[in-house]
């Protein structure tokens, strides 16, 4: 997660760099959007002076087009507060949400920051759009909320999958040759020669087998166990078979049990492999033992969206299963994205948000 704790309000707002959209995506988003306007707006236009101004009725046909216009308020500012999209930002993988909650701010503060925006970009020779830009680059908390956002308390993130970056290996340092060292050195001297016998030799025995040590696995190892199937047999001891502990002084494994809650009101313990989405399925010989199928309004939850399950070693972890619009991690007031294809731990408390789905995690007792 990039350092911008120093740069964030007190206000519990969403933290990591990478979410924030940058000010080149925005611009495009911005630049689709207002064509798309402006073309609805011309064909309202020729349609009102058609029917209406060339047949003498101006004042009809200038009431046609700003209905128009209202109409076509409402309906971007429907889209925004309920799925915080509009066509451009659709089309550019971002999404107006509140700073507050990373949620959809609803219909009444998009009708603000709509009203603010469309009267910016009035017939002014780009001087009000120019206005928003400025005090969006000027946003000394780094989030580029210009004075829309900050009227409707909103930001504009970017919803993209996050790309898995490997870490390069690193390589091991070069051995240097002392050749001056070597011509001090003295040669060997010349091993003697060896006398061939007749008759056969007799074979050289083959050097002793030292056997090898069985392979361990550690508990977070890959993508594979634990996350996915039950944990590998032990081998058994090389020794003798040690003398069997007293029932009094034998350790008793200890197994964490934790309950998992969804806001549509579906709660269970989790008990192996989970798969969670719209319509969840497990990969071939994948061993599943819960599906949840979770409803999703804004089609934000994808099909299979993300798994978790209990590790050996008694905690919780969920995964992305590299959904297109990804998870989220709220801890503490905090929001943090998840990668795709990488485990992350979870603690007593916390809240993961899968699309418009949210869980709320609880280590019971």
């Amino acid at each position: 997660m990039a350092d911008t704790a120093g740069l964030a309000p007190a206000t519990p707002v969403v933290t990591t760099d990478h979410l924030v959209a940058t000010a080149d995506r925005r611009f495009y988003a911005f630049v689709v959007d207002r064509l798309l306007l402006w073309g609805l707006y011309a064909g309202a236009a020729y349609a009102a002076w058609a029917f209406f101004i060339d047949d003498d009725r101006l004042w009809v046909g200038v009431g046609a087009i700003a209905g128009a216009v209202v109409f076509l308020w409402l309906v971007v500012s429907l889209l925004v507060g309920r799925y915080g999209l509009t066509p451009g930002k659709a089309l550019l993988g971002l999404r107006v949400l509140s700073a507050e909650d990373a949620r959809p701010v609803g219909v009444g503060k998009a009708l603000v920051r709509n009203l603010v925006l469309g009267v910016a970009t009035l017939p002014t020779v780009g001087f009000g759009a120019g206005a928003l830009a400025w005090t969006a680059m000027m946003d000394p908390t780094g989030w580029r909320r210009g004075w829309h956002d900050l009227r409707a308390g909103t930001v504009v993130v970017d919803v993209r999958p996050v790309p898995v970056e490997e870490e390069p290996e690193e390589e091991a340092p070069r051995q240097v040759v002392n050749l001056t060292a070597m011509r001090l050195v003295p040669a060997s001297p010349t091993p003697p020669r060896r006398i061939p016998t007749r008759g056969k030799r007799p074979p050289t025995p083959p050097p002793p087998v030292e056997p090898q040590p069985a392979p361990t696995v550690t508990p977070r190892q890959g993508l594979g166990w634990p996350l996915v199937g039950d944990a590998p047999a032990a081998p058994p001891p090389a020794g003798p078979p040690a003398a069997p502990a007293d029932e009094r002084t034998r350790p008793r494994a200890e197994h964490a049990r934790w309950q998992v809650r969804f806001d549509t009101g579906e709660q269970f313990e989790v008990r192996g492999l989970t798969l969670v989405g719209r319509r969840p399925e497990p990969r071939p010989s994948e061993p599943v033992k819960r599906l949840v199928a979770l409803p999703s309004d804004d089609m934000s939850l994808s099909k299979t969206h993300a798994q978790f399950q209990v590790v050996p070693d008694g905690a919780l972890v969920v995964m992305d299963r590299g959904s297109t619009n990804g998870s989220l991690l709220v801890r503490g007031g905090v929001v943090k994205r998840l990668a795709g294809g990488r485990p992350a731990t979870l603690r007593d408390g916390d809240k993961v948000r899968f699309g418009d789905r949210e869980m709320t995690v609880a280590k019971m007792s």
